[in-house]
């Protein structure tokens, strides 16, 4: 069998919801011929995670790069339209044709089918994050021929949202959490002080961050309670205007400046490695966010959170916002700082609804999630 994993996108964040899963096939099964397709913004990432992998390792195939008329308009619209991505498909076409399926953890990938003519293909979808937001559970979600779920909750929201189909996916637990961590982690911070994740979502319609971000850095800045690290998605900053459509908002991305937050007690770091590998969410002890699926991967040890509601979105009772039942939600800067007058603590309460939560999101067993995944595809292509 002739399986690919595709990672392409101009950031690295999305390679460890399935890298791990190509690498376990190809310790698992000698039947599958395994291959990895890099872009140009995945491949150091792949690269750094393969490195640090047993062997066997996959063969690992640059593609071809986006044609110039498309990484030009994609500059021209300020990053915000995906034409580079959609130019590496349409280049690469001799690469998928000769597969059996395709692996991708985003959704992109299904023009092969609906506008590519790569009909033959089967598509499985890993998904990234675990997170609630409601593009996650969208028409797209449902079109994959396999879905490799973390857990009950993204079964759950697909089957209220129609969209799945009993023959079409697996739970398979999250294969991301198989890596193995940073050792020795490094010390952060030279004081020893309560330490928070600032961790803004890209997204200008549920982001903190355009309306009270360069508030709660300044805010930070001026404390001498707490270190900040400040670690938004990566694609924060790579896009000089992220748009959302439902509903429709504009954001125009303007990176803070070092020189201006360079405290002792300050990190800010907006794409490196250890933005990607839970370097920040298991280090840090307090979480500061709004929308970034992220809070799951830091609610696997219960902490404190809190959570940023700018825009007032009436959030009680909808599952788009299930992880604000893990800590208080503020809506003003005033209410920020009352927050963090004084350390946040986890009360029972909260400890509870983040054990739920999780418990929901991840379907974790003895054996590691890529295992579980690799299985499922095997088993998925014999029936095929």
């Amino acid at each position: 069998m002739r399986i690919g994993f595709l990672f392409n996108h101009s950031a690295g964040h999305q390679v460890a919801h399935a890298l791990p899963i190509a690498l376990a096939l190809s310790r698992l099964s000698n039947r599958a011929d395994i291959r990895i397709f890099v872009s140009q913004g995945t491949e150091a990432e792949v690269s750094r995670l393969v490195d640090r992998a047993a062997y066997p390792r996959p063969e690992i195939v640059r593609l071809r790069p986006a044609s110039c008329f498309a990484r030009a308009a994609h500059r021209a619209s300020g990053r915000a339209l995906p034409t580079d991505s959609l130019s590496v498909l349409g280049r690469n076409l001799d690469h998928f044709r000769n597969l059996d399926a395709l692996v991708v953890p985003e959704k992109t990938s299904l023009l092969l089918k609906t506008h590519f003519g790569v009909d033959n293909l089967k598509l499985i979808h890993t998904r990234h994050g675990a997170g609630d937001r409601a593009i996650g559970f969208d028409k797209a979600s449902g079109q994959f021929d396999l879905v490799l779920m973390s857990g009950a909750k993204i079964r759950d929201r697909l089957s209220d949202a129609g969209l799945l189909r009993e023959d079409a996916y697996a739970i398979v637990g999250y294969p991301k959490f198989d890596l193995p961590s940073r050792s020795p982690l490094q010390r952060l911070f030279v004081k020893d002080r309560p330490t928070v994740l600032y961790n803004p979502h890209p997204s200008p319609a549920l982001s903190s961050w355009y309306r009270m971000g360069p508030q709660i850095l300044d805010w930070f800045a001026d404390s001498d309670r707490y270190n900040l690290i400040f670690a938004p998605h990566v694609m924060l900053f790579q896009k000089r205007i992220t748009a959302a459509f439902s509903p429709f908002a504009l954001g125009w991305n303007r990176l803070p400046r070092p020189e201006h937050y360079d405290r002792a007690h300050m990190l800010i770091d907006t794409g490196s490695a250890a933005s990607l590998d839970m370097t920040y969410t298991n280090a840090a002890d307090i979480y500061l966010g709004d929308a970034s699926s992220q809070v799951y991967e830091f609610i696997r040890r219960p902490r404190p959170c809190v959570f940023l509601n700018p825009r007032g979105h009436a959030w009680r009772g909808n599952a788009d916002f299930a992880h604000w039942k893990a800590g208080p939600v503020v809506e003003t800067i005033e209410d920020f700082a009352a927050a963090f007058e004084d350390v946040p603590l986890l009360d029972p309460a909260d400890c509870e609804h983040q054990r739920s939560l999780f418990s929901y999101s991840f379907d974790l067993q003895d054996r590691p999630s890529s295992e579980r995944a690799a299985e499922a595809i095997l088993e998925f292509l014999g029936r095929a």
